[in-house]
């Protein structure tokens, strides 16, 4: 039974203006505040689009690893997506995590965003109910749930202090329409981004009471983005209403002073802690009131979630009668690629999490055609980027001998203050103890590979590394930008090049000095030397023209694609696509599988047999695809963003601010589709695009001729299964208004529905277009309206691809405007 604002307001009276600013800011970088005046617990947040990962980077704790967040809006599947909130919320329960901060409802407006991955897609209405869909599923198992980052934050580069300058009527229609959304179905905190909108830092901006304290009617919290608050007075007057991380902050005493003097509203602080207290109340942190029990699940059920995720996200862009593969028929397969064995589940960044498990796609193919057929693996090249920090498999602690790492605190005579063995190279938050001055990590290497190795360390300060002895790399390292993701998760690798003979183990000792402002991040790497590309190649198109069909997997890597930086092109490189053109022209037979979050230059997309999407598919990645690949399952996803062909030919790519550090989005409301449309570009994939195992013709469409301002407009659309197996087909429905008086999109997302049917059978899909979709924003009356008028009703597969069209009046509720 949730507790009454009268009682929320009488534990706040027993508050002093002093205690009621210090519940404020948060007690760690994880935790509020407890009181125990009025029985106020301490709660706990944590990352969690993909995973919930606690209050730690630690190896030892791991997590259950889902799909990327593009890769659940691919699904179009608002129950799915519920069922996995749920089993987020049950992850959280199971960590003592209170609210999970996630979904991040930022669009996919370039497809140059380095984060896009963490987010859901190009469009504001699916972006919206796919949200929705997460919050709906969390909070039902009294976890809080956490709209992000609120608004406009919708590239990286330069994203603490860039200004994002967006006219009234885009920012209202387009980018706060999912954080909307999500207050609709009854988000409990929305998170205030790092960067400004409109000249003003997004932790002080009117947007965060108008509209969604006001006209909204938002009644939970909003907390700001870790260390975005950097001032007290703005912030305070504003309507934020937690700054994290703590314990140390601008509020804290310097509130406590400033209401005493005037300068901050009493009755601010006290709208802040009441809402503070109101959500405490709702998760049972407050008082008499108690969590829900928690969602026990066992790992059959997890494991068979995320793998069902899994295909139902992934996208079949192309099929040249090769998909479904038929084990039955197979002796050979050829798997291609460094990303087929060590398959990227997820992106880079804050949000990441050490999952329990990862399957890759070579599990994958190896259970699918355990006992059926040969699977033969062939690397190929060696993708772009930076080693990959150390793996317990390629090392061993020198102490014990077991497999890992040995990680050391020194303190500045160099003296051992503790030690312990941990799992890899990938050392985040290394225990700090009294003393300590010096993380030491070191290793004994065992090389499968002769030749010439790249070794690293990565973090910032004084840094060196040592092998055998032997110093490789010794300097003073200061940070380049104050980036929380770059100071604390993801810091620059400095590297060096030894020989290394196999049976000839060597010692590698990484150490880096601890210092104010930089963090306490270690990451050692190894990398052997990288085999000859042009042989590499030669022998992936061997394997592949020997066998009865081919599987070459291609992706980004971490420094692509993650939190803090965004892309600078999208290309997977020359080696992987030379890759992927040599396995496609050896067997005709080949399926390319993209091992990527966002948006990829595929100029070999028709080489090859069949191109499948797999996103970065969360730790059952490999068997959800194999399911795809061998007709288990049908391939679900549809695309939630627009591919182009080639950057060059995207609408929007600006995402690096002019000098004064701002950012104009100067295409408006032509974001995604709707920008590819009004240039009239034809992209590689169209928003929306997808093809399952079964062919669909549409119809016909029915629509009432007249729809009344303000209410909800029914699309029926007839559509029959035209092929030979059983499928799900997504509807969707667009609207476009040629005619009209205002500046509008070509056409635009209005609404969608899943239809499924057996070969032959005709089913209707109703679609439910919200009168919202009907709507426009009126700067010049700050408020909505809708336009009379006629208005065409589109309907089809994608927004490319519409075939069926009415014609609806639009009219005037009450005879105006």
């Amino acid at each position: 039974m949730e507790t009454s604002d009268e009682e929320i307001d009488r534990l706040l009276g027993k508050l002093t203006v002093e205690a009621r600013v210090a519940l404020l800011s948060g007690a760690t970088t994880w935790r509020t505040r407890a009181e125990p005046a009025v029985g106020l617990r301490e709660m706990v947040l944590s990352d969690g689009p993909a995973g919930v990962r606690g209050q730690a980077w630690d190896e030892r704790s791991t997590s259950v690893l889902l799909p990327s967040a593009s890769a659940l809006a691919a699904t179009w599947d608002e129950p799915l997506v519920e069922r996995i909130g749920g089993l987020l919320a049950a992850e959280a329960r199971r960590k003592g995590v209170d609210v999970l901060l996630a979904p991040t409802l930022n669009l996919h407006r370039s497809p140059l965003g380095g984060r896009h991955f963490e987010c859901l897609s190009e469009d504001p209405e699916l972006t919206g109910r796919i949200g929705a869909a997460l919050i709906r599923g969390v909070q039902a198992h009294g976890v809080a749930a956490t709209a992000k980052h609120y608004v406009a934050n919708d590239s990286e580069t330069d994203r603490l202090t860039v200004d994002v300058r967006v006219g009234e009527r885009a920012l209202r229609e387009v980018y706060l329409a999912p954080f909307e959304a999500a207050v609709a179905a009854g988000v409990r905190l929305v998170m205030a981004g790092y960067n400004a909108v409109g000249g003003t830092t997004m932790t002080a901006n009117r947007l965060l009471t108008d509209p969604l304290k006001s006209e909204w009617g938002f009644d939970g919290v909003v907390v700001s983005d870790w260390g975005a608050v950097r001032t007290t007075l703005e912030t305070a007057r504003a309507g934020l209403d937690l700054a994290m991380p703590g314990p140390e902050g601008p509020w804290g005493e310097a509130l406590a002073r400033a209401v005493a003097d005037g300068e901050v509203p009493e009755e601010a602080v006290e709208d802040k802690a009441r809402r503070l207290l109101r959500l405490a109340a709702r998760l049972g942190a407050l008082g008499d009131t108690r969590p829900p029990a928690p969602v026990r699940l066992r790992t059959r059920e997890v494991r068979a979630l995320a793998r069902r995720a899994v295909a139902a996200g992934a996208v079949l862009l192309a099929n040249r009668d090769v998909l479904p593969l038929d084990p039955g028929r197979l002796t050979t397969v050829a798997v291609v690629g460094a990303h087929a064995a060590r398959t990227r589940t997820q992106g880079g960044g804050s949000a990441g999490v050490f999952p329990q498990d990862e399957v890759s796609v070579l599990d994958g193919v190896r259970a699918a055609l355990r006992g059926r057929a040969r699977v033969l693996h062939v690397p190929g090249p060696r993708p772009d980027g930076p080693a990959p920090a150390l793996d317990q498999a390629e090392c061993t602690d020198p102490r014990s001998g077991r497999p890992g790492v040995l990680l050391r605190m020194l303190d500045a005579d160099g003296a051992e203050l503790y030690a312990e063995r941990r799992g890899g190279g990938r050392l985040l938050e290394p225990r700090l103890v009294p003393g300590a001055h010096t993380v030491e990590v070191s290793a004994r290497l065992r090389p499968r590979t002769a030749g010439t190795w790249t070794l690293g360390v990565a973090g910032f300060g004084r840094m060196s590394l040592a092998l055998d002895g032997r110093t490789l790399l010794d300097g003073d390292f200061p940070p380049e930008t104050d980036d929380p993701a770059v100071i604390h998760v993801d810091p620059p690798a400095r590297c060096a090049e030894a020989e290394l003979g196999v049976g000839q183990d060597a010692l590698l000792v990484a150490r880096r000095e601890l210092a104010p402002g930089t963090g306490r991040a270690v990451v050692v790497s190894a990398a052997p030397p990288a085999p000859d590309v042009a042989a590499s190649v030669a022998e992936a198109a061997r394997a592949a023209g020997a066998a009865d069909a081919a599987i070459v997997v291609v992706g980004t890597t971490e420094y692509g694609e993650c939190e803090g930086r965004d892309r600078t092109g999208l290309g997977l490189g020359a080696t992987q696509d030379a890759l992927v053109r040599a396995v496609a022209a050896a067997n005709p037979r080949t399926v390319a599988v993209v091992n990527s979050g966002g948006p990829v230059e595929l100029p070999w997309r028709d080489a090859v047999g069949a191109l499948l999407l797999a996103w970065f598919p969360g730790q059952e990645g490999g068997g959800g695809l194999a399911d795809v690949l061998f007709g288990r399952a049908e391939p679900g996803g549809r695309l939630p963003t627009t591919w182009p062909a080639a950057l060059a030919d995207a609408p929007v790519t600006r995402v690096r601010p002019d000098d004064a550090g701002r950012l104009d989005y100067a295409e408006g409301l032509h974001v995604g589709h709707r920008g590819w449309l009004r240039e009239r570009r034809e992209p590689a994939y169209w928003f929306g695009h997808g093809l399952g195992y079964t062919s669909w013709a549409y119809e016909g469409l029915a629509v009432a001729p007249v729809v009344r301002s303000g209410e909800d407009l029914l699309v029926r659309v007839r559509v029959r299964n035209s092929g030979v197996r059983a499928g799900r087909e997504v509807v969707q429905v667009y609207l476009a208004r040629p005619d009209s008086a205002l500046e509008r999109p070509e056409r635009w997302l209005a609404g969608y529905a899943a239809v499924r049917a057996e070969p032959g059978e005709a089913v209707t899909a109703e679609v439910r277009v919200p009168a919202r979709a009907l709507r426009h924003w009126s700067p010049e009356e700050h408020g909505w309206r809708t336009e009379p008028g006629p208005c065409r009703v589109l309907a089809g597969r994608s927004a490319g691809e519409l075939p069926l069209a009415a014609e609806v009046e639009v009219s005037a509720a009450d005879g105006t405007s």
